[in-house]
Parts: C-alpha cells; structure tokens; sequence
C-alpha cells in the first residue's frame, strides 16, 4: 500500500514536470519565434541612444589670411547615471582630471530619472583620453568645438563671440551665424548594458560651416587700437573710435576702439565694452558735419570755392545766438575759407542761402538719418530731425553738426564718397563667404566730379592752411584733405557742461585716395578740440598705413632751415 502511493506522488509529479517542461517549451518558441522581432526591437530601444554630431564652425579670416576666430578641438565627457556601477568613483575621478566639485556632481550622479549628466564640457581631449582609459560604465564621450579667439583684444568688437552651444551672440559671429554654423550629424548608436556601443543602427554626417574672410587688415587693426589707447591715456578721454576704410571699394580696413577686451574672456567684459560704437552708437558730429551744407551749396550753384561773405562774430538765428569757436572781429571769408577755418557764422550764412529743404535734401543725399546698410548687426541710422519739424532756429545748428547725430560708419562712407570722386559706396566688413566673393555692393552718386574736386581741394586746405584747424593731421611727403569736429555732448536738458565730442575724418593721398580714416574721442579732457585731439592720431594711424601699404608719396618734403 506504502509503494503504491509513493509510485502514484512519482507519477503524479513526473505529469507536473511534464505540463511545466511543455509549457516552457511552448513559452520558449512563442517568444522565439512569433516575438522574437517586436522583442528584439524593444531590447534595442532600451539600450538605443541618439547623439547629435555638432558640425565644425567656420573659420573668421582677416583679409590676409590671419586667424580671427577658430573651434578648437575639444572633447565633451558626460555619464547616463541609470548605467552607472560606481558614481563615487566617476566623481572623484572627474575632480582628479577636471578639477570638477567632486561633491556637485556627486549627486547629479546618483539621480536614476536622468538618462544624460555632463561630467566635464569642452574638456581638453588629453585629459579626457585619461579619464576615459578609467573604463567606467556609463560613461561617454563626443568630440566638440570651442570657439576661440587667436588675436585676443584685436578686433574684438567687429569679430564679435559665439556662446557655449557654438552659436552666435554678437558681431560677425551673430550677424553670418548661419553660414558659419554648418549643419549638425546625427548618429543612434545601440549599446550594451555596460555602456559599451556595439551598433550603428543610422548616422547623418554634419557638414562644416564655411569660412568667412573679413576686409580687416590685423595690422592695421592692431595698430589703430594701440594709437587709441594711447589717445586715450593721453587726454583722460571715457572712449575712442577709428574707422579705416578703402574709398573705392568700401572694404573696412580696420574698425577699432578703445578700451577693448579680449574676446576669449568676454563674460568679464561689461556691454558697454562689447559694443561697436562705430556702427551702434551715434554722437552730434560738429563741424565734420559742415560738408554737407557746403557740398550742397556747390552743387547747386549757390555759391563758389571763391565766393566771400562778410561776417561778424556771431549772428541770430531766430531764438539762438551762433558764434564762432574763438572770439574774433568781423572778418571777409571765401567759402574755402570758412571750411578751413572752421566758421560756424560762416556756414550758417550759407545754410541759410542754400534754404531748409536744400539743406534737407543734401542731408539725405550723404547718407544721415539712414542706415549704410553695413554686414554688422545693430547699425543705428543717427537722428535727423524731419523737415516737418524744424523750427526757425533749427537752420542755425543742423549745418553746424548740432541738433543732429551720426554714426562713424556713416560719417566715413559721406567723406569716403568724397576720396571717390564723389561716389558713395556702401561699407562692408566680409569679403568672402566660403568661395563666394560679396558683390552686392551699392554705390551711388552724390556729386558731380567737378564739385567733388573743389570739394577736395577745400579740405586739402584745412590740414595745410595757415589757421586753419586740421593742422596736426599733416603728414610728412603726402597730401592730406579732411575736416575737424568738436562737439558737445547733449544731456536730459540741454547740453552736459564740459563734455565734448572732438573728431578728425581724412583722406591720404589727396589725389587718388587709398585710406580715409575717422578718429572720434569721447569726452577728452584738458583739451577738447578735434584740431589738436583726434588729429595727432588720424596722423599717427595713416602715416603707419601708408608705410605698410607701400603708398609711395605724392607731396615734397620741405627741407629743414639751416
């Protein structure tokens, strides 16, 4: 009875077995066989992971091949904390080849619901090679680009800066952000559960941006800023701006300005530093501005270069007295006269000849109160007052450069039209894009060739007059035509007492131009007169262009007394 029960539990589990063993199998087969793809497709995902592959930044040139902006060659560590076996190791690892607070990262390590924690970006590939030879699971990497700038403070301003994601933020880099910036790869890659990828299920390669190649000279850069800090230092002056432009073509030779910062630490320089004052920043030009009444006035015949007003002191406008800079009898002036002796009572008495809407025209005509259409973001168009709104003595302080503002840029493609036989062309900063070559480039007409000479001539005559106020822009073997301004800063209410605006624009060789240089310093001290503190440095820029370029000289040199 005993044996009989013991071979009936043996039968009974021997059917157990069986039933389970066969369903198993049964179990088995359907997984291998009727799920196995829809499985296998999930194992995939869950170990599938997509990296996007930034694409390499073009490179910024200056016109002679010198690097202004690079990507340096960086690699990027990051950890998937839900496949890491030992995140204290990986901090404390991180902190021995990163420098990394081993004590922040610690717990972002630790935090299951992420899929993706940055160890160390931008990392220097021969300590992240270090790193990674650790073999710890979880842990990847990627290469990526830092943005970086070779020059430091040179150009600083024009060149602009791109951010932690390599994209523009301001300058050239914001402003050509699109083709500089390439289009990015992706590549889903299938790993183990040790982190370890085993397939490349798909990848779209990243094609590199293209290469820019600006009209900037690096050493004629480099050297504009050096005379600006030293103008600078040298008057107690808030700030200073240079433009050296080719007349002829437009291209901006040099754009600087003091004090600068280097692009590679820009988180420490303020906005004010960053910001390109010569395109974005507008100021009353001051007698600078006095061309343009004058170039009018010639052109439509309502005066001569020879032509002479009688002219007191100072004279009513309206509500407004306009006197001159310094105290003087009444005096006959021609009309190359007052242009080189600086007469505000001069011009004005012109101005008024010319008429309000002529003098509006001619306004317009030169370019102010519009944007130059310059490749650089941010460009102010100045302030013009509109016709509509002028009031009696409003003829008394536009031909004057008061009641109005302008920038540098445009300041410098009005006289640089004037160095071009009196045809404005459109300034620009890049030369190339990749391989093509920018030839959209506006040009226009002011006046005529005949005007533009007499035009010339006139300011030829306030560098080497005798009293005349451009004096200290002469240079030595060359012939120099240009204009001082001196101008006071406008305030809240009314203008800010003993703060000025001294300015020198010019051109060298006088006949055939190569270079027109604006200088503008911002609130000088000790002395505030264009004459005598931004035309030392437009002198000092252009003589060291000059003898770069190799432009042979046009003007004999006096020899010495004996």
């Amino acid at each position: 009875m005993r044996d009989r029960n013991a071979n009936r539990r043996i039968r009974l589990l021997l059917v157990i077995f069986a039933l389970v063993f066969a369903g198993t199998l049964a179990r088995a087969v359907w997984l291998q066989g009727v799920r196995a793809a829809s499985l296998g497709r999930m194992a995939e995902r869950q170990h599938r992971e997509s990296i996007v592959i930034p694409a390499g930044r073009g490179t910024i040139f200056d016109t002679n091949g010198v690097q202004l902006a690079i990507g340096e060659q960086t690699t990027t560590v990051y950890a998937d904390p839900r496949q890491l076996t030992d995140p204290r190791a990986v901090a404390a690892a991180a902190h021995q080849y990163f420098g990394v607070n081993a004590n922040q990262l610690y717990p972002q390590l630790l935090n299951r619901h992420e899929q993706f924690v940055y160890i160390q970006r931008f990392a220097d590939p021969k300590s992240a090679s270090q790193f990674l030879a650790k073999g710890f699971t979880g842990v990847n990497s990627y290469p990526e680009e830092k943005r970086a700038y070779p020059q430091g403070n040179v150009a600083a301003q024009v060149i602009g800066f791109a951010g932690t994601d390599n994209q523009g933020l301001s300058g050239l880099e914001i402003q050509y952000n699109k083709q500089l910036s390439g289009t990015p790869g992706k590549q889903t890659i299938v790993r183990d559960p040790f982190g370890r990828a085993i397939n490349v299920v798909s990848a779209t390669p990243e094609q590199q941006g293209q290469n820019l190649v600006t009209t900037i000279d690096n050493t004629i850069q480099a050297n504009a800023e050096q005379v600006l800090r030293q103008t600078v230092k040298t008057w107690h002056a808030k700030s200073a701006t240079a433009v050296v432009l080719d007349p002829h073509t437009g291209a901006i030779l040099a754009m600087a300005q003091a004090p600068g910062y280097n692009a590679n630490n820009t988180s420490q320089a303020s906005f004010a530093l960053q910001r390109n004052r010569a395109v974005t920043d507008s100021y009353e030009p001051g007698s600078t501005f006095k061309l343009v009444t004058i170039g009018g006035a010639l052109s439509t015949g309502t005066v001569t270069p020879h032509t002479k007003f009688t002219l007191p002191y100072q004279i009513k406008v309206a509500d407004r007295t306009v006197h001159d800079a310094e105290p003087r009898g009444t005096e006959t002036l021609s009309v190359s006269q007052i242009l080189s002796h600086s007469s505000n009572v001069g011009a004005v008495t012109i101005a008024e000849k010319l008429g309000a809407p002529q003098v509006m025209n001619w306004i317009q005509k030169f370019g102010f109160g519009s944007l130059t259409g310059i490749d650089f973001p941010g460009e102010s168009p100045g302030q013009v007052l509109p016709l509509a709104q002028w009031s009696g003595s409003t003829i008394g302080n536009v031909p004057i450069g008061q009641g109005i503002a302008v920038t540098p840029i445009q300041l410098a493609a009005a006289y640089g039209a004037i160095a071009n036989g009196g045809v404005w062309v459109q300034p620009h900063l890049v030369e190339r894009i990749g391989g093509r070559v920018n030839r959209d480039i506006k040009k226009r007409r002011i006046v005529s060739p005949a005007i533009d000479q007499e035009l010339k001539t006139m300011l030829t005559g306030v560098v080497d007059e005798h009293g005349a106020t451009g004096t200290e822009a002469a240079i030595p073997g060359y012939t120099v035509a240009g204009k001082t301004g001196t101008a006071q800063v406008p305030g809240p209410h009314g203008y800010t007492t003993g703060q000025y605006v001294a300015s020198f624009i010019g051109m060298v060789p006088v006949k055939t131009p190569r270079i027109l240089i604006v200088v503008t310093v911002y609130e000088p001290h000790s002395q505030i007169y264009g004459g005598i503190v931004a035309a030392p440095a437009f002198a000092q820029i252009a003589k060291f262009d000059l003898q770069y370029m190799a432009v042979p000289p046009d003007a004999p040199v006096s020899a010495p007394h004996p």
